[in-house]
C-alpha cells in the first residue's frame, strides 16, 4: 500500500529501534527518567524556551496549554479551521471550561486586526479574552506556512493586551525547513509551543509542550490529572530524541515529493485546485469528475490510501514511508481513473 493519509503514519527508523533498545530509563512521574529529561531540555533550547514537558500526544500538549494559560468561563481566539477547535472533540470546552471565539483566516493565517477586533471588551457580559491560539503548518488550510509577520503581528497585539498566544505547531518543523525560518524564530512569537515527534519526524509516540518555566509547572500538573504522568518513559523519548537529532533535515524530501504530487495533478481535468497552495507536505485537491468517495475508493482499489476532510476536497500527505516511485505511481492512478 501506498499510504498517504497522513505522516502519522511513519515508523519507526532502525537508529530509533536502537536507541529505544538501549535507553536509559527511570520513573518520570518523580523526575528521574534520563531520556525523558535529556529529551525535554533538548526541546526546550530548540524552541527557545525555559522548559518543556513530554506528553503522549499532541492534542493533550495543545489541552495543556489551554489549562494552565485559563481559567473556567473565559474565551479563547483561534483559527475557525484550527486543529484545537476542529479535531480535539471539543476538550477545551469539556476540561478548561472556556469558550472557543473561531475567526476566519485566510488559508489558515489569522489577522492580527481581526484579532484585535475580537478581543472581548470590559463587560460583564462577555468571557474575557484568556488565550490566543495559532497553528503552523496550518493542517486543513493544507499544510500552510504562516507567515513570520502574521505571527508578529498577532503577538504584538497579545502584548498589548496582556494575553499569552499558545502555537499548535505539530508540524513547526515542516514550516522552519520550507520558509528557511529558524524555528526560534517563529517560537519567539509565541508563549507556549507544542510540537509532535510522530508526525513527519517519524517518531512512534510523542509530543512536547515548551514555554516559561512556571507555565510547565503548571502543565506538569494538569498531566498529572489527565492521567498523562508516565513512568519508564525513555523508552520512547529515546526515539524522539533520535528524531530530533537526525530528522529534521530530511522533512525537505517529503515537501518536495508533494510538490511533484501536485505538479503532477495540476494539470489533469477534473481536479480543482491551485499548486501554488502546497507549502509542505500536504495536497488537498476537490475532484470536479466524480464524487469525492468514488475518487478515494478508485484510489484504495489500486493500493493508495488517501483522506476525505470534507464533502469536496480529499488530502495526501507525504511522509517517511512515501518514495517519489509512490508519488509518480500515485500521478498515474488519478490520471487513469479521471479517464475512465
Amino acid at each position: 500500500m501506498i499510504d498517504l493519509r497522513s505522516d502519522t503514519v511513519t515508523k519507526p527508523t532502525e537508529a530509533m529501534r536502537h536507541a529505544m533498545a538501549i535507553a536509559e530509563v527511570g520513573d518520570d512521574v518523580y523526575g528521574e527518567d534520563p531520556s525523558i529529561n535529556r529529551l525535554q531540555e533538548l526541546a526546550a533550547e530548540m524552541m527557545g524556551k525555559e522548559a518543556a514537558l513530554f506528553v503522549p500526544s499532541g492534542t493533550m500538549g495543545n489541552q495543556l496549554a489551554v489549562l494552565a494559560h485559563t481559567r473556567p468561563g473565559t474565551e479563547i481566539i483561534l483559527e475557525a479551521d484550527s486543529h484545537i477547535y476542529y479535531y480535539e472533540a471539543a476538550a477545551a470546552s469539556v476540561f478548561a471550561g472556556v469558550q472557543p471565539r473561531p475567526l476566519p483566516g485566510e488559508r489558515g493565517v489569522l489577522s492580527a486586526d481581526l484579532v484585535e477586533w475580537a478581543i472581548r471588551q470590559d463587560d460583564i457580559h462577555l468571557p474575557p479574552t484568556s488565550l490566543i491560539c495559532m497553528e503552523n503548518t496550518h493542517n486543513r488550510a493544507g499544510g500552510t506556512v504562516v507567515p513570520l509577520e502574521d505571527m508578529r503581528a498577532v503577538y504584538q497585539v497579545a502584548r498589548r493586551h496582556q494575553i499569552p498566544v499558545h502555537l499548535d505547531g505539530a508540524r513547526i518543523f515542516n514550516a522552519s525547513i520550507a520558509s528557511g525560518i529558524a524555528v526560534k524564530e517563529l517560537t519567539a512569537c509565541t508563549t507556549s509551543v507544542q510540537f509532535c515527534l510522530s508526525k513527519g519526524l517519524g517518531a512512534p509516540v510523542g509530543s512536547l509542550l515548551a514555554g516559561p518555566e512556571e507555565f510547565i509547572e503548571k502543565a506538569r500538573r494538569w498531566r498529572k490529572r489527565m492521567g498523562g504522568g508516565m513512568r519508564q518513559a525513555g523508552i520512547v523519548a529515546a526515539a524522539g530524541i533520535v528524531a530530533l537529532e537526525t530528522m529534521v533535515d530530511r522533512l525537505s524530501e517529503d515537501h518536495e515529493n508533494a510538490r511533484i504530487l501536485a505538479d503532477g495533478l495540476a494539470g489533469m481535468e477534473g481536479i480543482d485546485f491551485n499548486p501554488n497552495d502546497v507549502d509542505t507536505n500536504i495536497v488537498i485537491v476537490k475532484p470536479t469528475k466524480m464524487s469525492i468517495r468514488q475518487l478515494g475508493d478508485e484510489l484504495e482499489k489500486r493500493g493508495i490510501l488517501t483522506v476525505v476532510i470534507e464533502p469536496d476536497r480529499i488530502r495526501f500527505t507525504t511522509s517517511l514511508e512515501v518514495n517519489r516511485t509512490d508519488i509518480e505511481k500515485t500521478i498515474a492512478a488519478v490520471q487513469e481513473i479521471l479517464k475512465t
